[in-house]
């Protein structure tokens, strides 16, 4: 069995600093000066690199996590859409920015068996 000490592990900008300190020694000597290690049923410890690392990419505020794609309100884009009571189909900002459109660009409608076709119109076809 073994015994957690996260709560003892630095974060943030302790642990930048702490890091900056121990620059001289390996990473593993550093991830346990830091607290990332659990102590085993032998008492021998076990340093757990991969939580330092992580921690010390979220201390610098690199994101890891796949969130970029949200679009604020916690809902990911899922590229399914429904036709409203009204006869709309709404596409999303999401999507528009994505592609990099702007208020004002036109598409010509192509419709096809159960499917419809959105072509750009450029400004140098107008």
């Amino acid at each position: 069995m073994t015994t957690d000490t996260k709560d003892t592990a630095l974060t943030g900008k302790a642990l930048l600093a702490k890091v900056k300190e121990l620059q001289h020694l390996s990473r593993r000597e550093k991830a346990k000066a830091c607290g990332y290690y659990t102590i085993t049923k032998n008492n021998k410890p076990r340093v757990n690199l991969g939580d330092f690392l992580n921690a010390v990419i979220e201390a610098k505020g690199i994101t890891l996590s796949p969130g970029g794609d949200k679009d604020g309100r916690g809902r990911e884009p899922t590229y399914r859409v429904s036709v409203h009571k009204n006869g709309q189909i709404v596409i999303g900002s999401t999507y528009t920015e994505a592609m990099g459109l702007q208020p004002g660009d036109e598409f010509e409608i192509k419709l096809g068996y159960k499917h419809i076709h959105l072509i750009q119109i450029d400004e140098e076809d107008s």
